[in-house]
């Protein structure tokens, strides 16, 4: 939720408009829709406490809220004391002598998470009986809670750990046996629950049902013994069960994938997207000595608001993969040493594609290449005359994230022109023209062509076979000239999604070996090929090809900021 200054109090000669209402939050005054939308419907709802607490810049301890889901307001944790104007026989305020509306203080408390903002309410978030009442409550949590931080993979980003140091009691009082209850439990195909340390804050469930639609979680058994299980029988297996890791504020639900792999504060985290479809999901990467250990989401209400699917978030155990592809290779004569490096290379491919006849050359480049990477091959092209197309991934799409294009930058391809339409329509003429002799040079970037129609046996009558890619394959194999690339976690750059979003994703981790992002030999290839065009750096060639595609006309690197902009236009 956003934060946001607290505006001054009006005078009452300029009363707030008609749609907000003003409240005090520990004496500050502050203005506040009458509704906001319910997180689930989108339909208006009364705006409560603790939304008006955040927005004047006050945090209100809580378990079971998130502003994402229904409220359930059975935490207790967001207590806080509270007071309205109080009314005349008239039911006309009572003023004071100096003109401010006389406050009458609740004998009784309210959550904050589900109890509505009145006109002149004011809240107290700090007083002692609040603050009494926060012991209170992380007492009664920590009751049956077992004391194992030093094993959680929830230490360090435990809402449970840090409530307790932050508002609880340095000693328990408590000295009978702790209730003890399933631990280790096998709950689906990617998820560990261990029923010991839940809270009952119920925030799995509620996703779960309202969210992705899957009644799968509940509570069973009461008081003390009350057990989170999934529906008997049936495992917890849905496209957005790691969800619930991210949204659980102890260790009671964990991630099969991450579990006990690394400490969290050892992780560098980075902001980045998700590759594996066109929605474009923001993510964190966490990562240490350039090794990745998981994705997160990354909250952006443009794009998939604050989370994200399994598929997508599993998807990235390939770029640690020990066959890489990390040696740079040209075509050796016999008796003669491979060139040195990336210069030499770079050299003889370009002087053949000055050579190369106008129409001897086509290039095929995966949609999964950046926008950057993307205008480069086009500006290629254009010097060249050549053919050019990208490859269609489609696969099962859902009603939440999950595209049914796997491609992260089909709108990309096509704007800057790569892609034929439909795409890959221009491969079977690719393919004819190698046939007839009339297409002599291939450039293919992150794809295996070999599946595409273009086998070996076309492959073989080419002359030159220039390839990048960052795994191997057929295609590979055969390249006469192999360029190492990049995952997008190993460089800089932008993709554009599904609904016409531009957004930019940052560097993780070191590529290894010779390996080298494809928008850095690609541009000096340009440069070699088709003359300067006095870029010196990635926000440069983003900002040139903003002014040169009408497309991304309007758009800067830095005004892509962290969340993106999207086009003028519909992709």
């Amino acid at each position: 939720m956003t934060m946001s200054t607290a505006n001054p109090t009006p005078s009452p000669s300029t009363p707030p408009p008609a749609d907000t209402l003003q409240v005090r939050v520990n004496g500050k005054a502050v203005e506040v829709p009458r509704t906001m939308p319910d997180p689930v419907s989108g339909k208006p709802v009364p705006t409560t406490m603790i939304q008006a607490c955040f927005t004047a810049g006050v945090m209100v301890p809580h378990y079971c809220y998130h502003p994402k889901l229904p409220v359930a307001g059975n935490c207790r944790m967001c207590l806080v004391e509270f007071g309205t104007p109080a009314l005349g026989p008239d039911r006309k305020p009572i003023l004071n002598p100096d003109g401010a509306p006389r406050i009458t203080k609740s004998p009784r408390p309210a959550i904050a998470c589900a109890t509505p903002v009145s006109p002149g309410m004011e809240i107290y978030t700090d007083t002692p009986a609040v603050k009494q009442m926060r012991e209170s409550v992380l007492e009664f949590l920590l009751i049956n809670h077992p004391l194992d931080c030093p094993i959680c993979d929830k230490a360090g980003e435990c809402k449970l750990q840090e409530y307790s140091e932050d508002h609880g009691e340095a000693q328990s009082r408590f000295v009978e046996p702790k209730v003890h209850k399933p631990k280790r439990v096998d709950l689906g195909p990617r998820i560990v629950l261990d029923d010991e340390r839940c809270i009952l804050c119920t925030r799995c469930i509620r996703f779960t049902r309202d969210i992705v639609g899957d009644d799968a979680l509940g509570l069973v058994n009461r008081g003390s013994y009350s057990t989170l299980t999934a529906y008997p029988g049936r495992p917890f297996d849905n496209n957005y069960t790691l969800n619930t890791v991210d949204i659980c504020p102890v260790g009671a639900l964990t991630s099969k994938d991450f579990r006990f792999q690394m400490r969290v504060w050892f992780l560098k985290e980075t902001p980045s997207l998700c590759t594996s479809c066109a929605t474009g999901c923001n993510i964190v990467i966490g990562s240490r000595e350039d090794r990745i250990y998981r994705y997160e989401p990354r909250e952006n209400e443009a794009v998939n608001a604050c989370w994200m699917c399994d598929y997508g978030r599993l998807n990235y155990a390939w770029i640690g993969r020990a066959d890489r592809l990390t040696e740079i290779r040209g075509p050796q004569a016999a008796g003669q040493a491979p060139a040195p490096g990336w210069t030499p290379i770079l050299r003889e491919i370009s002087g053949k594609l000055r050579q190369a006849a106008a129409g001897s050359v086509a290039i095929i480049a995966s949609a999964r290449q950046t926008n950057e990477e993307l205008y480069l091959l086009a500006k290629l092209a254009k010097k060249l005359g050549a053919l050019t197309d990208s490859v269609p991934r489609m696969g099962e799409g859902d009603r939440l994230l999950l595209n049914a294009d796997r491609n992260p930058n089909s709108a990309g391809a096509r704007l800057t022109g790569i892609a034929a339409t439909p795409m890959g329509a221009n491969l079977p003429k690719i393919a004819e023209g190698i046939r007839a002799g009339t297409i002599k040079t291939l450039l293919v970037v992150g794809e295996e062509v070999t599946r595409l129609g273009l086998g070996a046996d076309l492959l073989a009558r080419l002359e030159t076979l220039i390839v990048s890619d960052i795994l191997p394959n057929e295609t590979t194999r055969r390249a006469h000239y192999l360029l190492p690339g990049c995952a997008h976690a190993e460089k800089r750059g932008t993709f554009t999604n599904a609904r016409g979003r531009v957004q930019k994703f940052m560097k993780a981790v070191e590529p290894r070996g010779d390996a080298r992002p494809e928008w850095e030999f690609l541009h000096e290839l340009a440069l070699q090929v088709a003359g300067p065009d006095g870029c010196q750096s990635l926000e440069g060639l983003f900002n040139q090809m903003a002014r040169d595609l009408p497309a991304f006309a309007g758009l800067t690197w830095a005004g892509l900021g962290n969340q993106g902009a999207t086009l003028r236009s519909e992709p």
